[in-house]
């Protein structure tokens, strides 16, 4: 018997799973202009639970189609590259069901929360998404038809590489909302930047106006918020669900309510955050960042007692010759910041040399040693996620890098006054955490080689009066941890005299 005289196996055309995609596909259309825009203020609790669980089921959908993708490149060049083999159909279902719960989740999510309200990213990633998921019904519909035909997959094939090119745009804004928008890029090598338009020139500082011309708000305080907090508090990356780019955004707040109340700066979100103390997780800017100045708290208390107008010139308020000095003392910093940025640095950028030294290490250390910026040649050390598998045999590869540090986080790993000796050349160093390690006062004599430092922690640690009062030579020193060491409150009491700026934490 020839293999023509075996009849094909006839197969039910799957009519029903046809007209259910179909279904769901227009379901998931409709959606957004059924639900209209998102009101995070009038959904129940249950909607933002539900929408919750979103980070977690869609990774489902993009490691199924990242896995049929292989699939199907493997059937393409392997001999049977021609025929409707390839993925079975079971995992493609898997894959267009779990998209859709996905994106239903992010639905809920979209409605549920405030700070998603005009916001164009998050606009964006909702459509990607619901666009990824009708196209993987799609496919899914397709590849079945395929299969009951015994057709030709070209067609399914390439629908299932438009939907999984669809699944990765929306996965990097969603990325991007969660990490900002830089989060893929920041790192990238330069080509790709310029490819991608994220390798844009710093834009030149707008001219200082004079003070009768000058509006408050614009001129003076949203300049404050831009160095301090906006960093973080803007769109696309808006930490506590809290916008700072906008004086709407400001007013309006975040979860925990309105950023600030006009008339009443003791309960506005913003300076009760700002005047926490430095060993508060709440205090805002968090520890790492450049923290907002005496002067800055002054114009904004001030600012905010008198109303918070965004529209109100500088001659129009009643401005007390404190605020007066306060408002001159402002400009010297953002001057200062301007110089500093716009002056070389002594590190004008990383050499091929830095970056290959950097790209090996992060090998043995993955996460822990990073760029502190995409133009900087500075990097920044952790070694949180190695702890009690670190030592100071194991600090020893970083020798190289040494002097391009500018934070190093060596808490609760098994380092010694050894591993603290060799950071003499990390001359850049500004914040060093030492919490729950072995060392001693023998490291104070390396700390007082590095006149950058602004941040010390030694909670935990055995250091004594006798080593602690020597730093009060250090002269940028603005913050100092000694939660659980012997240090006395006599001593305590002696540095904060000799450093009278520092904030000195005991945990008392």
């Amino acid at each position: 018997m020839t293999h023509q005289d075996h009849p094909t196996p006839r197969r039910g055309k799957p009519w029903a799973l046809t007209l259910f995609g179909f279904a769901a596909a227009g379901g998931l259309i409709a959606m957004p202009f059924l639900a209209g825009p998102p009101d995070g203020e009038k959904i129940p609790d249950i909607v933002r639970f539900l929408g919750h669980f979103h980070p977690v089921v869609l990774h489902l959908p993009i490691g199924v189609f990242a896995l049929i993708l292989f699939q199907e490149l493997g059937a393409i060049l392997g001999k049977r590259g021609g025929e409707s083999g390839g993925t079975p159909l079971f995992p493609l279902f898997f894959g267009a069901a779990s998209a859709i719960v996905a994106v239903l989740a992010g639905f809920l999510l979209y409605h549920g929360e405030v700070q998603f309200r005009g916001n164009s990213l998050a606009d964006r990633h909702l459509w990607g998404g619901l666009i990824f998921a009708v196209a993987a019904v799609v496919t899914f519909i397709l590849k079945a038809w395929t299969v009951a035909l015994n057709g030709n997959p070209a067609f399914y094939r390439l629908l299932l590489f438009a939907s999984v090119g669809v699944m990765g745009f929306a996965s990097h804004d969603g990325a991007s909302l969660t990490h900002g928008e830089d989060y893929l890029t920041e790192y990238a090598p330069e080509p790709i930047r310029s490819l991608l338009g994220t390798d844009k020139p710093e834009a030149a500082p707008a001219p200082v106006k004079a003070t009768g011309e000058q509006v408050v708000y614009a001129d003076i305080v949203a300049p404050i918020l831009e160095r301090r907090c906006v960093q973080c508090h803007k769109e696309g990356k808006s930490k506590g669900k809290f916008r700072m780019d906008t004086y709407e955004f400001l007013v309006k707040g975040g979860k925990e309510g309105p950023g600030l109340e006009p008339g009443n700066a003791a309960e506005s979100n913003i300076l009760i955050r700002m005047n926490l103390p430095m060993d508060d997780e709440e205090h805002m800017p968090p520890e790492g960042k450049p923290d907002i100045e005496d002067p800055e708290i002054a114009v904004l208390t001030w600012w905010i007692d008198n109303g918070a107008d965004p529209k109100k010139l500088l001659p129009a308020f009643d401005v007390p010759a404190p605020i007066k000095a306060a408002i001159a003392k402002v400009a010297v910093i953002a001057s200062a910041g301007v110089a500093e940025s716009a002056a070389p640095a002594h590190f004008s950028g990383p050499d091929e040399a830095l970056k290959s030294s950097v790209a090996g290490l992060s090998k043995q250390f993955p996460g822990a040693l990073t760029f502190e910026s995409q133009q900087s040649a500075l990097l920044t050390f952790t070694a949180v996620s190695l702890r009690g598998n670190f030592d100071d045999a194991g600090f020893n590869p970083l020798a190289p890098v040494l002097p391009h540090l500018v934070t190093v986080d060596l808490s609760a790993t098994k380092i010694t006054d050894q591993t603290v000796s060799k950071l003499s050349s990390a001359t850049h160093l500004r914040l060093i955490r030492l919490s729950e390690t072995g060392v001693t006062d023998a490291a104070i004599d390396t700390l007082l080689k590095l006149p950058s430092l602004e941040s010390i922690n030694l909670y935990g640690t055995k250091v004594t009066d006798a080593g602690v009062s020597r730093l009060s030579t250090l002269p940028n020193l603005k913050r100092l941890y000694l939660w659980q060491t012997a240090v006395t409150p006599a001593a305590v009491k002696t540095l904060k005299e000799k450093l009278p700026d520092c904030e000195i934490i005991t945990g008392a």
